[in-house]
């Protein structure tokens, strides 16, 4: 099964894309990242990343999804901005046919390291571990969308 995981953002959106056999191995298919300048208005910026995100589905032909939940600290209008970009996200994924998974941080550290207080750093070397990669993912949100994707897979 090929599933795309998003971790959602406005300025960078990380997106990774695995490919999932019935024994449960991981192999990476595609990751990377959907940048927006902060100089577009928001409407720009939203239309860039479903634009860019309908291709990489177009592409890659993922069966499922999932979406990282929107963590919510004390920026509000940060929130707001990135809740704009999950909503871009979730129609993307809507218009391929896709009903994704969402899980909040705490769910996928808990799925690819076994401990949901786990580290970036933790995290970032089990995604490694996980698709045989030589190297750490990169950038960090291509790795935390491998991260979601693989957050997904053991939920199925």
């Amino acid at each position: 099964m090929r599933i795309i995981g998003v971790d959602p953002g406005t300025a960078t959106t990380g997106f990774g894309v695995i490919d999932v056999d019935t024994r449960g191995n991981y192999k990476m298919v595609d990751g990377g990242v959907i940048t927006t300048s902060p100089d577009l208005p928001m409407t720009e910026r939203l239309k860039v990343l479903y634009d860019e995100l309908t291709e990489v589905i177009i592409m890659t032909k993922p069966e499922a999804g999932a979406v990282e939940l929107l963590y919510f600290s004390k920026n509000i209008t940060t929130g707001i901005a990135v809740g704009q970009a999950r909503g871009v996200i979730l129609l993307a994924l809507a218009k391929a046919n896709i009903v994704p998974g969402e899980y909040n941080p705490m769910q996928v550290k808990m799925a690819v390291t076994g401990y949901g207080a786990a580290k970036k750093p933790q995290v970032q070397e089990m995604v490694r571990v996980l698709l045989g990669l030589k190297a750490i993912p990169k950038p960090d949100d291509a790795a935390d969308a491998l991260a979601v994707a693989i957050a997904h897979a053991h939920s199925l």
